[in-house]
């Protein structure tokens, strides 16, 4: 399989993003056949001494986990991107360093995205929590459900909540952080760290020493130090496409971000695909609730953003979940993924009648993409109410907006 391509993430905030509202956004650019599913998952407390079984290995769990929601490929335990109920948001990228990652089964970078939105409450928390699990259990493994090749990264993370933002990145357990609260910030599969570091691990400096990488003298540049000696992989252009906004950022400014395929943000190539994107607003005020929107469905340009807030009483959605196959599933026996499985959900399965209109019927699919967006439009004014707002929330009319969403488009689509 040819190496990734870019996949961003971004963040912007105040007074660059509008209205006092720090906005997240990330394309997730996977193997085009991959199926992403979102998945709701609710704060539980759990037993003394218990696991959890993450992609590859188990790792002891917490005394209690929050609720978040997560966009995932299907076939594993982690997240590609997600939230949870404290209004954190991360995301992460597969990246390549001058220290090839492990294949050795570990943690994936996606299992670190949710096991940080399960067990942190601020952003920072959440990378505390990243950063001791892979001291302890380290990060490989394939990323990909291939049974030919075996495809492993580093990784780095995007962690935002409504007060800050860190970009964190790691070549094996080793890991340097930095902290943003202005402007614009985006990522994408290559390392951008450079002498602005905020957090690190305490022997970054000296590894990086022992292998040869640095002399010890001078200024500690992060991606100078650490990235691949090859790295010719560029994302300017992406990553240009939301800084050179002149005007404010709002919600839809950043998912018109997301599906721009003339600046690399959108991929739609022969191997990859933008298979799931999602965005996130959340408000500076705490009286307001944080609103994450998600697709569940490949390429943003041909897709509904649907949203969700956090409730107590959240109505699950099982028709953007695959079907589970349990301890049958190909990609929990060894040897791994020795078969693929239909892992497309019900709204997938929908959506692929959409893509196949647009692409076949000029006329007939810019009608539908028109009433695709207008859809779409409905929700982004309902949700500016509720943000704009005097009077508190009412759970009871939000527990159902996702699967109220879901349920629409798949009608609509039929």
């Amino acid at each position: 399989m040819a190496a990734a391509p870019p996949s961003y993430c971004f963040v912007a905030f105040p007074p660059r993003a509008k209205d006092g509202l720090v906005v997240f956004g990330k394309n997730s650019a996977r193997p085009r056949d991959e199926v992403q599913e979102v998945v709701y998952f609710s704060a539980a407390d759990h037993e003394q001494e218990s696991k959890v079984e993450c992609t590859y290995i188990s790792i002891d769990q917490v005394p209690r986990t929050h609720a978040i929601m997560i966009s995932r490929p299907a076939w594993l335990w982690g997240a590609e991107m997600g939230a949870n109920e404290h209004g954190v948001c991360i995301a992460n990228e597969a990246i390549n360093t001058r220290e090839p990652a492990a294949e050795i089964e570990a943690l994936l970078g996606m299992d670190l995205v949710r096991l940080g939105l399960e067990r942190g409450e601020t952003a920072k928390e959440a990378l505390d929590v990243i950063v001791s699990l892979l001291e302890e259990h380290g990060q490989g493994g394939n990323y990909y459900e291939d049974a030919n090749s075996c495809c492993s990264f580093q990784s780095a993370y995007l962690i935002v909540d409504r007060d800050e933002a860190w970009v964190l990145e790691t070549v094996g357990k080793y890991w340097a952080a930095e902290k943003v609260t202005e402007g614009v910030r985006c990522i994408c599969n290559r390392l951008s760290l450079t002498t602005k570091m905020d957090a690190e691990h305490p022997e970054l400096r000296s590894y990086a020493q022992s292998q040869g990488w640095w002399t010890g003298e001078g200024e500690f540049n992060f991606s100078e130090v650490f990235s691949p000696v090859e790295d010719h992989l560029d994302c300017g252009a992406g990553k240009d496409s939301l800084e050179k906004q002149e005007e404010s950022i709002t919600v839809q400014t950043m998912m018109n971000t997301l599906r721009d395929k003339a600046s690399g943000v959108c991929i739609d190539s022969e191997s990859f695909l933008t298979t799931a994107s999602g965005v996130s607003v959340l408000p500076q005020n705490r009286s307001s609730p944080c609103i994450h929107y998600f697709t569940g469905t490949p390429d943003p340009s041909r897709s509904i953003f649907k949203p969700f807030i956090f409730v107590d009483d959240v109505k699950l959605v099982p028709k953007t979940q695959s079907p589970c196959f349990g301890d049958d599933d190909p990609a929990r026996k060894e040897p791994r993924f020795q078969e693929k499985p239909d892992r497309r959900h019900e709204l997938y399965k929908a959506h692929e009648w959409a893509r196949a209109i647009i692409e076949s019927d000029q006329e007939q699919g810019r009608k539908l993409r028109s009433t695709m967006l207008e859809l779409e439009k409905q929700g982004l004014e309902a949700m500016e109410e509720i943000l704009t707002s005097s009077e508190p929330l009412d759970p009871a009319e939000v527990g159902d907006l996702f699967y109220d969403c879901v349920d629409t488009e798949i009608k609509f689509f039929k």
